[in-house]
């Protein structure tokens, strides 16, 4: 199996190597990742101006490479670049939730949705700010529920949650709001958003948001369409 690992953290990320290292069991891996911190760009791609791209020392017979761009571009070069199809394209582990409606702005999801635009397979991995250690140590346990499920005989593409100390999976539709932002002036016309969560606990396991926050893993089936069928088939006009 041909794997390429991405992340939004950028390629120091702990999570990254874990999440590597465990791929490497299953087959050829090769990552790409973001030179430094690329959290909330989203799928925002560099049109403009020349990318740098750097091969770098890695795990031993992980090739690896350092994209001076966003998540969605590391993708982008793993695929296009390096003119590789891979059976799988995997993100993360991210350091901090991806749930709900932030997974609008999450560069961890949209790496995955690059991987669908490429014709690839994919499944993003977020956990806990903390730590990582429950994720690196479910990732087994996760992949065998996507097997055992037969999950990409339905859909080619997954976002997952884990909490500390899990108490199991749940299978979840994306949930609602769990974080905002506020600017703060800082002076001479300077502004910081500085994030809080406005999260309401709640025990409907069938999202995301409540699974993770109630002590699940969470696996979303995601997709990059953006229409509103129901609207479409609605009206026909």
């Amino acid at each position: 199996m041909k794997i390429l690992v991405a992340n939004d953290d950028g390629i120091q990320s702990e999570g990254l190597l874990f999440l590597a290292n465990w791929a490497k069991r299953m087959g050829d891996v090769t990552v790409c990742a973001p030179a430094m911190q690329q959290s909330a760009k989203s799928h925002a791609i560099n049109i403009h101006d020349p990318i740098t791209v750097a091969e770098t020392p890695f795990l031993e017979g992980i090739k690896a490479y350092i994209v001076d761009s966003t998540p969605a571009d590391c993708v982008r070069f793993g695929t296009l670049g390096l003119k590789t199809h891979y059976d799988l394209v995997l993100s993360g582990i991210n350091k901090g939730f991806n749930m709900g409606e932030d997974m609008l702005y999450s560069g961890t999801v949209a790496n995955i949705y690059e991987a669908a635009l490429r014709g690839c397979r994919g499944i993003a991995f977020s956990t806990d700010p903390t730590s990582f250690d429950e994720a690196e140590a479910k990732l087994d346990e996760i992949w065998q529920y996507i097997v055992k499920h037969d999950l990409f005989a339905h859909c080619s593409h997954f976002n997952v949650n884990v909490p500390l100390h899990s108490k199991g999976i749940k299978w979840t539709k994306q949930g609602g709001p769990y974080f905002t932002d506020e600017f703060v002036k800082k002076g001479d016309g300077l502004y910081t958003q500085e994030g809080y969560s406005i999260y309401q606990i709640g025990t409907d396991f069938t999202l995301d948001t409540d699974s993770v926050m109630n002590g699940y893993i969470s696996i979303t089936p995601i997709s990059t369409h953006r229409d509103d069928v129901g609207v479409w088939e609605k009206l026909k006009l």
